[in-house]
């Protein structure tokens, strides 16, 4: 007998992911950032800043919740927070510009340290202390280092779940799947309690008999209907 489809998929347990505790690092990185380095009052930047990191937090959060009744609904909202990584990361290569610092170049001893680091370390007690000391400078490039692995993971991330939709489907197929399925084990489960009730072998074979019967009446039917008789 077949297995009825699960309509609501497993979903949530996102503080778990690697990349959403990453995420997190982001935001209060951003927030710290903008705390020690951009003016408290009549800077847009600061409130874009802090919305986006904590946009892309949010929005893996709620696309993992998601997941279990929309496949479609927890991609979007993953692609929205692989969008607002980016646009926070335009944010620091813009302050990096725009106060004349450098963005360490990929093979700079620093930025092989940064990569390392970050790989390594993906909970906010383990950067702290490090982005509350250090200059402008070497904070920018140790966000934006972290905000690159960040999106990559969201990347990878994305890919699965467009595999899973492909597979999987939305909440309206899986529905449709598990009613079809319901119906045909409602069935086998009556044809059985027929086949079942019979006293003798003899009856057995009536209540075959019959079901052949009307089996062939059902069929000859389907077959003028489409033109095949």
């Amino acid at each position: 007998m077949a297995e009825i489809p699960k309509i609501v998929l497993p979903h949530g347990g996102y503080k778990k992911l690697i990349v959403y505790r990453k995420s997190d690092v982001v935001y209060e990185g951003t927030v710290l950032f903008c705390r020690r380095f951009l003016p408290a009052h009549g800077d847009r930047t600061v409130d874009q800043m802090t919305q986006a990191a904590r946009s892309c937090k949010q929005n893996i959060a709620e696309g993992s919740s998601a997941s279990g009744t929309s496949k479609e609904t927890e991609l979007k909202l993953t692609n929205v927070a692989r969008a607002t990584l980016d646009e926070l990361m335009e944010d620091y290569l813009d302050y990096l510009k725009s106060h004349q610092l450098q963005e360490w170049p990929r093979g700079d001893k620093r930025a092989v340290y940064a990569r390392d680091f970050a790989k390594e370390h993906n909970d906010w007690v383990d950067w702290k202390e490090i982005l509350e000391t250090r200059p402008a400078e070497t904070v920018a490039n140790l966000m934006l280092t972290l905000c690159n692995q960040t999106s990559y993971m969201l990347g990878r991330m994305i890919e699965r779940q467009e595999a899973d939709f492909k597979k999987l489907g939305g909440v309206r197929e899986r529905m449709h799947a598990a009613r079809t399925a319901a119906r045909g084990e409602e069935f086998e489960k009556g044809l059985y309690s027929r086949l079942d009730a019979a006293k003798s072998a003899e009856e057995l074979g009536e209540i075959l008999a019959g079901l052949r019967e009307k089996l062939n009446r059902t069929a000859w039917s389907i077959k003028r209907k489409r033109g095949w008789a």
